[in-house]
């Protein structure tokens, strides 16, 4: 089963999610779908998911209980994560994530590795400190002077920018060779082309609604 939304959707994941960061989410992507127990904190904070993939080994009973049969799709493979079924599952213009940057480094590894799988699927990870999410061919950011603009490779890609102190043109980089962390905005607006959807660029959690204007279509 595959679900067609047309616009903006929040999905939750089995993390810690502070209320704060969902109602922030909700206010942009009212439509709440859940990644297995990510169902039980939305049901805790008052929201009934529209559906929820996974393999259903984390959703409590109680919760399953309480979801429209309807809306619960088991997933059965364990080759990938709830999340990655998730990104498989959904066809959306644009996924707020939550609840996958958690505290265990492992597993905001495999978000990480879900978000390169599925790069054509455009998907924010929201964190307490950052947001994240793989770069487009081409990328605009509205950003103060100043603020931090990491670059991380998840696999060979080369790049041009303007509007980093530290400019990335000539550069190739890669997990086990050049990367681009701690770089900074050096104009208002900073601008980004990558020849390979392999970039995930790390904001500041204050810029997430600089990031869903320059990835909303």
């Amino acid at each position: 089963m595959k679900l067609h939304e047309i616009d903006i959707i929040t999905l939750i994941g089995g993390g810690d999610v502070k209320n704060a960061d969902l109602r922030e989410s909700l206010a942009i992507a009212p439509t709440l779908v859940a990644a297995d127990g990510g169902a039980d904190t939305a049901l805790a904070a008052g929201v009934l998911p529209k559906a929820v993939f996974g393999d259903m080994d984390s959703i409590s009973a109680e919760t399953t209980s309480a979801i429209p049969a309807d809306r619960l799709h088991f997933i059965a493979e364990q080759e990938t994560t709830d999340f990655e079924k998730c990104l498989r599952s959904i066809q959306a213009p644009l996924i707020l994530g939550l609840g996958f940057l958690g505290d265990r480094l492992d597993h905001q590894l495999a978000a990480l590795t879900a978000l390169a799988r599925h790069a054509e699927t455009r998907c924010i990870l929201i964190g307490p400190c950052d947001v994240t999410f793989v770069c487009p061919p081409q990328l605009s950011l509205n950003l103060p002077v100043g603020s931090r603009v990491s670059l991380f490779p998840l696999g060979r890609v080369n790049g041009k920018s303007d509007g980093l102190e530290w400019p990335i043109d000539g550069i190739e980089f890669a997990p086990d060779g050049l990367i681009g962390t701690s770089n900074r905005a050096s104009k208002d607006v900073v601008t980004l082309e990558m020849d390979a959807p392999k970039m995930a660029v790390i904001l500041p959690r204050a810029a997430l609604g600089a990031a869903v204007a320059a990835l909303k279509p």
